[in-house]
């Protein structure tokens, strides 16, 4: 009876997923057309590339999130630290929804990802001339 359940469970969380994803509004990003050479040669999320616990397809999510955030700041050029904390807090909740698309892959926004994510946030930053807690660049966060 729980494996039914459980089944039921991941059917359903799969589709819903499904829905958010053709919802989605988020374009691809070539790392190669972005205008800084700093975040064009950066090996985004390398330590979750190579563990083979999440799945290279939400990786490459995960991915494409940072590298839209470093074309929103191309784009946007925020002036102060704040109007950064807010094109990151939007990058940070998009993370946010796909942990349920980590867990129907048996897989999770955990401490390895964490510090993976965070320290390509600090990175982004930085690479754009900001001084920014990491902390506060993913305030957002419920992973």
């Amino acid at each position: 009876m729980k494996k039914i359940y459980y089944l039921i469970l991941i059917i359903f969380f799969t589709a819903c997923n499904i829905g958010k994803s053709q919802n989605s509004s988020s374009k691809m990003i070539e790392q190669s057309q972005l205008l800084n050479t700093k975040i064009q040669d950066y090996p985004f999320l390398d330590c979750m590339y190579n563990d083979t616990y999440f799945p290279e397809k939400l990786v490459d999510k995960c991915m494409n999130i940072l590298l839209e955030l470093s074309y929103n700041i191309e784009t946007e050029k925020p002036k102060s630290i704040e109007e950064l904390y807010k094109l990151s807090h939007s990058s940070t909740n998009k993370l946010n929804d796909l942990q349920d698309e980590f867990f129907a892959n048996n897989s999770e926004i955990e401490t390895v990802a964490r510090e993976c994510l965070a320290r390509d946030f600090e990175f982004i930053s930085m690479a754009y001339g900001f001084d920014a807690d990491i902390e506060e660049l993913i305030a957002t966060r419920d992973w």
